[in-house]
């Protein structure tokens, strides 16, 4: 595509920067680090404001249906289940609503906005980062733990800018925080001193206010002096361990502030499908569960699949995060055995050391068949073979798809029965 007076040969270095109203970054390209992109740098030289698909989707809502229902959702971890199960929630209900930005297609390829028809939208950091307006409906902050340092400099400022998605809520609108983590709470903190509205939710500690989940996996809801009982997560298999708890209040926050009843979102959350590649059962064989949480790329998503079995067979590794895994070692006496593959299997092993027996495998294929092998051979009531990298992908696939797409196959070739066919 040629853009008017840009010469091909040197490209947008040659654009005449003071004809143009924005710049639209996509989220990938460097805002502030490890240092702006050059492009970044000539438009600020011009004072050309630079912003992304999100923001462009916000003007447009604006102009077209300011009262169509936008939710936005954000957290280090969890935010992908927990756009689609909003979305779940709300078309169970009989709303009109899709899901889209983050989680897979694009904000601008949605239905364009209109009254009475919500868009449930995943929003990440570098997102946020070029939304100036983010102005949701309801805003929903799941969790902040160390991520994406290399693009934002510190957990300080990652943090803040999780914040802006819920400093733009829309008058009348509703802010959703859980206060699990330091950095959550002080986010809520100043939000509700702002005045915005605000739920606050909990996993395994009641709230005077607000949604939580108890120990017996049972949610509810709290207002000043009453308590109200919304659904049993215990049993869902797609809502599994506290990480799923956590994205379950949420949501149920979310669609009680847009009007849903506490009864449709008790039977909705009953037939929440799950999504691929975070804790989806692909198969089992003989009493051996094969799950596929490819997605889980950081330590802190892998805790979350480790705190929800007993006997695991932990298959980890690819290119590495910050910090390894040495946060996950109150879930290591869990672990039966580690298979460790990619760039980082070495350091997993040190870390590992002699608290976890693990073997390194090099490639997913073998460690697949290794861990099998194992888990078959355990004589355990329910042994779990667990794909849960705590790692990035791109040393050995594309992203985390093609690496859970990988493990099915893997889980298939081995004689695996999948769900469906189970039923």
């Amino acid at each position: 595509m040629m853009i008017r007076g840009v010469n091909p040969r040197r490209g947008l270095r040659t654009l005449d920067w003071s004809t143009r109203a924005a710049l639209i970054l996509s989220p990938g390209v460097p805002l502030t680090h490890p240092r702006p992109h050059w492009t970044v740098d000539l438009a600020r030289t011009h004072g050309v404001t630079i912003i992304g698909d999100i923001e462009l989707y916000c003007g447009e809502r604006r102009a077209r249906a300011p009262v169509g229902p936008f939710v936005a959702v954000t957290g280090t971890n969890g935010k992908s289940t927990t756009t689609a199960l909003i979305t779940h929630l709300l078309t169970a209900s009989g709303l009109s609503a899709e899901a889209g930005g983050n989680i897979g297609t694009a904000i601008l390829s949605l239905q364009p906005p209109r009254p009475g028809h919500a868009h449930v939208v995943e929003c990440s950091s570098y997102q946020i980062d070029l939304t100036p307006s983010l102005d949701p409906t309801v805003g929903v902050l799941l969790n902040i733990s160390p991520d994406h340092l290399d693009r934002h400099g510190s957990l300080a400022h990652y943090a803040a800018v999780k914040a802006r998605l819920l400093a733009g809520v829309e008058p009348g609108g509703t802010a959703i925080v859980g206060v699990d983590d330091t950095w959550s709470r002080q986010i809520a903190d100043e939000i509700e001193a702002t005045g915005v509205r605000l739920q606050r939710v909990a996993v395994g500690r009641p709230l005077t206010r607000g949604l939580y989940v108890d120990a017996n996996r049972t949610l509810w809801a709290a207002r000043t002096g009453e308590e109200q009982r919304i659904a049993e997560l215990d049993g869902i298999v797609a809502l599994r361990g506290a990480h799923n708890a956590q994205n379950a209040a949420c949501a149920t926050a979310a669609a009680l502030a847009l009007g849903i009843s506490a009864d449709a979102i008790a039977q909705a959350l009953r037939t929440f499908p799950g999504l691929a590649h975070r804790m989806e059962q692909v198969g089992r064989k003989d009493a051996v569960l094969f799950i596929n949480d490819s997605k889980a790329t950081n330590a802190d998503a892998a805790a979350r699949a480790l705190a929800s079995f007993d006997d695991i067979f932990w298959i980890a590794g690819g290119v590495p995060k910050a910090g390894g895994i040495a946060d996950l070692a109150p879930y290591f006496a869990r672990i039966r055995k580690a298979y460790l593959i990619g760039q980082a299997a070495k350091d997993f092993a040190s870390t590992l050391a002699d608290r976890v027996p693990h073997v390194l495998c090099g490639t997913l294929e073998r460690a697949v068949a290794c861990a099998a092998d194992d888990a078959l051979g355990s004589r355990l009531r329910a042994p779990v073979v667990l794909l849960s990298p705590a790692c990035a992908s791109f040393d050995q696939f594309p992203n985390f798809e093609i690496r859970g797409n990988a493990f099915r196959d893997c889980v298939r070739r081995i004689g695996g029965v999948t769900p469906a066919e189970e039923r």
